[in-house]
Order: C-alpha cells, then sequence, then structure tokens
C-alpha cells in the first residue's frame, strides 16, 4: 500500500504508470486538498454534462468537508500536473436488512456530514474521469487504491450504487433486475455497471429512485467488495 504518514492521519500517494494506447504515461494518485478544489469541480462539469443534474456537481462546501471528515476517502489521479480524475468515499454502517436508501440520504447529499468514523463499510459518494483520458484505466486504478484503504482501515466492504445508464434505452423489454442480469452474463453491456464488474464489484440490489437521472430511469444496482482478509 501507499500511505505515508502525517501528524493527523495517514495519507496516500501512490506513483504509476498507466497506458496510453502502448504508451506508459505517469501518473500520481494522492488524496485531493484545499488547493484542488478548482480543478476538482472543473472536472465534474466536464466529466458529468447534461442531462446529469447540475446541482449535483460538487460545491467548495462540499469538498471542504470530504478532506476534513474523511481525508482518506477523497483521493485524485493527476497527470503532467493536471487532475484528470477523482474518487470520494465515506464510512457507512450497513444493515442487510435494510439496503433500501438514496444516494442523497447515505451521503447527506455529497457533504457527508453523516460520515461514520466507526462505520464498517467504505460507501463511494462519486468517481469521475475526464472524458479525454477514460481509454486509460483510470477509473480501475482509483477503486483498486480505495480498496487498499478498506484493507488498511481493517473494515468490511467498499459499496455504493452504480448508475445504470443504459437501462432507458432497455426499459420496455425488461425490468431493472433483469437489465443488472443481462448486464451480468454478458447480452447487454452498460458503462457503469460493466466498469464496476471489470473492478471486481459484485452486484447485491437493485435501488429504485436511488439517484435524478434520466439515463437510469432513477434506477442503481448496489455493488459490493469484500474485504478478502476478513
Amino acid at each position: 500500500m501507499a500511505y505515508e504518514e502525517s501528524a493527523n492521519s495517514p495519507l496516500y500517494l501512490k506513483k504509476i504508470y498507466v497506458f496510453d494506447g502502448d504508451k506508459p504515461v505517469p501518473a500520481i494518485i494522492r488524496n485531493y486538498v484545499n488547493e484542488d478544489f478548482e480543478g476538482l469541480i472543473e472536472l465534474q462539469q466536464a466529466s458529468f454534462p447534461p442531462p446529469f443534474p447540475e446541482e449535483l456537481w460538487w460545491k467548495e462546501e462540499q469538498l471542504q468537508n470530504h478532506v476534513d471528515l474523511f481525508p482518506e476517502g477523497a483521493i485524485c489521479i493527476e497527470i503532467g500536473g493536471k487532475i484528470v480524475g477523482s474518487l470520494t468515499a465515506m464510512r457507512v454502517h450497513i444493515d442487510p436488512l435494510n439496503l433500501e436508501h438514496t444516494w442523497r440520504e447515505i451521503t447527506d447529499g455529497g457533504y457527508i456530514r453523516n460520515h461514520d468514523p466507526d462505520g464498517d463499510s467504505l460507501y463511494i459518494v462519486d468517481i469521475c474521469i475526464l472524458p479525454a483520458f477514460r481509454n486509460m484505466g483510470l477509473g480501475k486504478w482509483l477503486m483498486s487504491s480505495m480498496y487498499e484503504t478498506v484493507v488498511h482501515l481493517g473494515i468490511t466492504r467498499l459499496i455504493g450504487g452504480g448508475r445504470m445508464p443504459g437501462y432507458a434505452a432497455q426499459a420496455a423489454r425488461m425490468t431493472p433486475d433483469q437489465y443488472v442480469d443481462a448486464v451480468v452474463t454478458g447480452l447487454q453491456r452498460d458503462p457503469v455497471l460493466t466498469f464496476l464488474l471489470r473492478c471486481g464489484r459484485m452486484p447485491v440490489q437493485v435501488l429504485s429512485g436511488y439517484l435524478e437521472d434520466e439515463e437510469s430511469l432513477n434506477y442503481a444496482c448496489l455493488m459490493e467488495w469484500r474485504n478478502p482478509f476478513l
């Protein structure tokens, strides 16, 4: 793992090569900090264009909470001095008998003021990659880095709702559960769910009304990665 100790908490720093085709490109995965806020907001705007709701783009107050309340869950990937991807997470307690929730409920609308320092699960609040860099495997690198954080913290799992942006086009002929089954069996490809499967995430349950998301008809699939050491 790639942690450096600071006065307050261990900080994540990893230097890697990613690939643009066959060309190795140096990159850094690290915690994001206050000086990165402007770049992170621009990243969100470029990564989630309409019809994604503009009000869900990061605000400075939200980012401030991320670095103040749970800096271990606030990471970004940098290439050539530019932030080209980010991932934000928080700790929560997952009740296996009551999995229904919305993104707004569980993440406090992205402000994470309900972050539980003793939570048994790392919940993915957001992941985004600049469109021009999406052929380099950066999302998978960020996800695997957060798996390392799960192991470092000694907690049970990483979990979060995955959008289903391909579902709206298929809704007339299949239910949300049937759509997820089709993605898992390889009969259907979904930009988000297929990516999460490639990252080792496993489907748990379909969530309705998860996020205002026209492409997913507001559905999401709760998907987890379990700590293999527990």
